[in-house]
């Protein structure tokens, strides 16, 4: 079995309208599902993508409004890096993010800035064969468009506590000092760790978990490898759009493995996908209450389509 890289990346933000705002508006990235944290279905869960929702494209945001800024450290991911196609597109980005007050580092073949709650992202110029993951937006040329997700960085006290369970559990293949490559028939990506001395404390601008993606019928599987190898994984959870399983692997980094599919036009069609509250079946007695205390949210798509209107 392998894992099919990063599914999806979820974080923290404590202001889900400027979240909307930075992710679909500046990124350029398309807001494919306004549903809820199926934990506590009073909380957003904000999904942003690529034109179809496609996993490795995925960015992800439980909302917890005033919650306070948290800081990265040993067991958590503080790096998210995204594939661009060429050294244009990471001009274009620091053009487009110098005008909307970002602040970016650029460095050889990359750019590095952090979102307005602190969360570091680094754009990188990537030559692979995976189909690029990309979404369509008015202000961003499709060849300047972000295509899909590169690697996590997480920080480890000590990453050789991992590579065991990296390599022999999950199958993760060896790709340089403290590095792990993620591939399997369609699509991979990068895991890399940095050591740290610091302890972490999660809050908005962190990242929640990483999850990695699997063919539905490997997924139990995967499971039970992982219960094998001593992570104490989860039970299979249906989230309705994927099923999932969680565990921490040796450095602390909270894993997901979620399934490619059933995909978020599940519920609403293609065309559509964000423009509403969506609810699993399970939830869906609680939209009224729900509307009426989820924060309202721009609808930047069809802002940006009618000229601001």
């Amino acid at each position: 079995m392998k894992l099919e890289g990063i599914h999806h990346i979820t974080a923290i933000t404590a202001d889900a309208p400027g979240n909307v705002d930075f992710y679909a508006r500046i990124l350029g990235l398309r807001l494919v599902k306004k549903s809820v944290n199926q934990d506590d279905p009073t909380v957003y869960h904000l999904f942003y993508g690529d034109e179809r929702g496609d996993p490795g494209a995925d960015i992800t945001f439980f909302e917890y409004p005033g919650a306070r800024r948290g800081t990265a450290g040993a067991g958590m991911v503080h790096r998210i890096a995204w594939r661009v196609a060429s050294g244009d597109a990471l001009t274009f980005w620091e053009q487009r993010l110098g005008e909307a007050g970002v602040a970016t580092e650029r460095e050889e073949g990359s750019l590095v800035f952090a979102d307005p709650e602190g969360l570091w992202h680094e754009l990188m110029i990537v030559e692979t064969t995976d189909q690029p993951l990309t979404a369509d937006h008015p202000e961003v040329p499709k060849e300047f468009a972000l295509q899909g997700f590169d690697s996590v960085r997480a920080y480890s006290f000590d990453p050789e506590q991992s590579r065991r369970f990296l390599e022999q559990a999950l199958e993760f293949s060896a790709g340089g000092e403290d590095a792990w490559e993620v591939r399997g028939d369609q699509r991979g990506s990068f895991y890399r760790y940095d050591r740290t001395e610091q302890r972490g404390v999660g809050g908005a601008g962190t990242v929640h978990h990483v999850a990695w993606a699997s063919p539905m019928d490997d997924h139990e599987a995967w499971q039970k490898r992982v219960a094998e190898a001593g992570a104490s994984p989860t039970p299979v959870i249906d989230r309705f759009y994927f099923r999932s399983i969680y565990f921490r692997e040796p450095s602390g980094v909270l894993f997901e493995i979620a399934t490619v599919g059933p995909g978020f036009d599940v519920d609403e069609p293609l065309e559509h996908l964000g423009e509403r509250l969506s609810l699993p079946p399970n939830y869906v007695q609680l939209r009224d209450r729900l509307e009426q205390v989820l924060t309202p949210l721009p609808d930047t798509r069809r802002q940006l389509a009618t000229g601001g209107r």
